[in-house]
């Protein structure tokens, strides 16, 4: 906020030149010829390289899935004799400045032969493009549906979106002969490590990941990319430093996006409203390649796996499938999966509560799990932990006056304004472990994290991690939890910058894992640490090491605060021993390092409650007042908590309400600008009243769970349940997002003046 920070556009070395790509202008078409000596002759252009070049030296990035159902995708770094979707990178010029190097990639000609584009899931469905299919039953489906008073079934969609970080992506990379050094804003350093080191045949010991300060990541940036392959072999190729950082058209073009599906379901229930099984079939739309290392299926795997919700569901069955369509490939983006599968199962809810005629609170007051029913194995096989959704209910509707928003609403209804209140009820698998990735088939992503801590001869602390932040708060958030177990001042903790040669090895800051990585690896690490200052001031205070409290940068015998030592002689101590050694056989130094496994997936969630309105001129749908209700177990930082809570639901609305990459039939991106793109202003949102409600994970240190994906979970299903709420009596459903004010408009224009 105050212009300090080093974000990757602010980093320089000596001698660096900049690299810029040229794209195809189409979404499938066969690269006949590449003219690039005009580029070659623009001044200042050290290099120009094809695939032709690049083949040698970079491999392809081909991520595996383990199991039945895959089928691999290898992605060159740069498009080999074919283009698979428009903005797909086929030159690489590398010029002394960017400006050069945007003018010579202008002057790249390719003779390109047009070939038939598949841009459309139906077009990628008719053509069998399946990529990954996956099928689960539990329970008896076919009995449940035999025997139901309601079936309710509906078919819903999700547009493309972008992630849009702030800072887009990027890479600095340098050779000296030896190493090979990269600056980038990675989520997950370790893991580009590993693959740059597959893709180049380098040792791992000979790449360096340095990680700068992180403008906005929102899981895009947990991905390698065909341009990060491609910088760094073009580093290695000139023995000179070179950097990359992305256009914002090149952004929206070309980068991984998100969330395009469908999902037809189908719900059973008995006439008072009881679930009693859900189907679903759920087609993605994944793109021309699977993303590294991610790969295809956790889009339509996170929706099959979570649609449930909270609720008890006993019997489901679902089929999910991953086409290849010429467009970038589907990647993670927060909430991946989960918020298509919230969104299905919430209007869903509100349907079965219209044909039972009930409420929305009621139908789902009828079928959430009660707290004493965990921990809960779903039907999807996930075993959630902990949660207390009916008290969550109730806390937020009493806080928004549920029944008199109700009595409000059916005042302003019967003057023609267009009111809706929207209820979503959601659960998120977080901090999740190895255990969880191998159970999906995914071996390249290890689900460890680790920390070291380490207190110096001055009493300070330093803590590195295998993670770094994107701007989440880790360094306020760490440095609390070490200074806590110290007994130090939050000043006096520092959070070392991430560096692959200097941090211990993990997996990255994704899928809500940083608290509880926090907890599991800088706590343990920690309490370390402090076990053995206590040991040592034990041994000079004359006292049992059970008896040693750690406070104020002291160590003190409790009770007896005057029988006290400082942290810092303890620490000097520790560095310098005394004639004889250190008492107890302990050996030298103040430092431990602690790799943490978490042990499997914990369950956050939240009840949220959306009022709109609709203007009925314009369609345009007004977010009047926002709440919910949020349970992520044990809060460490209330005010980062809920500053997550603020970006997240911001950024759920755009989901709902503005956010759509569009291309037309033919591949073509009409969406390439932020003139076309819409993202939510500060004005589109009223502040959210926000509510919380502990229920501690049992299987997590400290009883944390995560929960900075929740509310780009909650907010599009409250927001279209409002929406749909407002239009009910006018014959519209909402079946899709964005919700478009243009097709409300039309939608109700047609029930309102049927052709005669």
């Amino acid at each position: 906020m105050r212009g300090g920070g080093r974000y990757l556009d602010d980093l320089a070395l000596p001698k660096m030149l900049s690299v810029s790509f040229a794209r195809s202008p189409h979404a499938h078409a066969r690269i006949d010829r590449i003219e690039t000596a005009a580029a070659r002759a623009v001044p200042g252009v050290a290099l120009v390289v094809t695939a032709a070049e690049l083949r040698a030296v970079a491999k392809p990035l081909a991520p595996r899935l383990d199991g039945a159902g895959f089928t691999a995708t290898a992605w060159p770094a740069l498009a080999d004799g074919t283009a698979r979707f428009c903005g797909e990178a086929v030159a690489a010029v590398v010029a002394s400045s960017a400006q050069a190097a945007a003018d010579a990639r202008e002057a790249i000609s390719v003779d390109w032969t047009p070939l038939p584009a598949v841009a459309t899931l139906d077009q990628a469905l008719a053509a069998d493009r399946v990529i990954f299919h996956r099928r689960h039953r539990a329970g008896d489906v076919d009995g449940a549906f035999a025997r139901a008073a309601l079936v309710v079934g509906e078919t819903f969609a999700h547009g493309r979106c972008a992630p849009m970080p702030m800072e887009p992506r990027g890479m600095m990379a340098d050779w000296d002969g030896e190493t090979l050094t990269l600056w980038s804003p990675s989520q997950c350093p370790s893991l580009l490590r590993t693959a740059l080191a597959a893709a180049l045949d380098l040792p791992e010991m000979r790449i360096r990941v340095v990680t700068p300060d992180v403008g906005g990541g929102f899981g895009l940036k947990m991905q390698v990319f065909p341009e990060d392959v491609a910088v760094a072999a073009l580093a290695r190729m000139l023995q000179r430093p070179v950097k990359w950082i992305e256009e914002r058209r090149e952004n929206l073009a070309a980068a991984s996006q998100a969330r395009e599906g469908r999902t037809a379901v189908e719900i059973a229930a008995a006439a008072d409203g009881t679930l009693l099984a859900i189907r679903a079939r759920i087609v993605s739309d994944a793109g021309a390649y699977h993303a590294y290392p991610t790969t295809a299926a956790l889009e339509p795997l996170g929706t099959a796996s979570i649609l449930p919700g909270p609720y008890r569901v006993s019997a489901y069955e679902y089929d999910t499938r991953a086409l290849a369509t010429h467009k970038p490939p589907l990647g993670a983006y927060r909430g991946v999966g989960m918020t298509l599968g919230a969104f299905v199962m919430e209007r869903m809810l509100d349907l079965v509560a219209e044909r039972a005629g009930l409420d929305p609170a009621e139908i789902r007051r009828r079928n959430l799990l009660p707290r004493e029913a965990y921990p809960f194995k779903s039907a999807t096989g996930l075993t959630y932990d902990s949660g207390d959704f009916p008290k969550a209910l109730e806390q937020v509707l009493a806080a928004v006056g549920y029944e008199e928003l109700r009595r409000t609403q059916a005042q302003q209804r019967a003057t023609g304004r267009l009111v809706g209140i929207g209820i979503a009820c959601y659960t998120e698998y977080t901090g999740m472990g190895s255990t969880i990735f191998r159970l999906r088939g995914m071996t390249e992503v290890p689900g460890i994290e680790a920390a070291t801590v380490a207190v110096d001869p001055d009493g300070t602390a330093r803590c590195s991690v295998s993670f770094p932040t994107q701007g989440q708060g880790h360094g306020t958030t760490i440095a609390q939890l070490v200074a806590d177990r110290l007994g130090l001042a939050l000043e006096h903790v520092r959070l070392e910058p991430g560096d692959t040669s200097r941090s211990p090895r993990g997996s990255g800051t994704f899928g809500s894992r940083g608290t509880v990585a926090m907890l599991g690896s800088a706590g343990a690490a920690a309490d370390l640490v402090a076990e053995k200052i206590r040991a040592l001031a034990a041994d000079r205070l004359e006292a049992s090491a059970a008896d040693v409290v750690l406070a104020a940068g002291r160590a003190a015998v409790r009770g007896f605060p005057d029988r006290a030592v400082s942290v810092a002689e303890i620490a000097r101590v520790a560095y310098a021993p005394p004639l004889g050694g250190l008492p107890g056989g302990q050996t030298p130094g103040l430092a431990a390092t602690v790799f943490f496994d978490p042990p499997g997936a914990t369950f956050s969630g939240a009840v949220h409650v959306a009022v709109v309105e609709i203007d009925p001129e314009t369609g345009r749908v007004g977010v009047e007042r926002y709440a919910l209700v949020e349970d992520c177990g044990t809060m460490i930082n209330p005010m980062i908590v809920e500053g997550q809570i603020h970006g997240a639901v911001t950024q759920g609305l755009g989901e709902a309400l503005l956010e759509d990459i569009v291309y037309d039939d033919s591949g073509q991106l009409l969406t390439a600008t932020l003139m076309d793109y819409a993202v939510p202003r500060a004005d589109d949102l009223p502040e959210p009243e926000i509510g919380h409600l502990e229920t501690p994970s049992p299987i997590m240190p400290g009883g944390v769970k995560g929960m900075g994906e929740g509310g780009t979970i909650g907010a599009p299903a409250a927001i279209a349940n409002a929406v749909a709420d407002a239009m009910r009596h006018l014959g519209v459903r909402i079946t899709a997002l964005p919700i478009r004010p243009e097709s409300l408009l039309r939608r109700a224009a047609a029930r309102l003046d049927p052709p005669s």
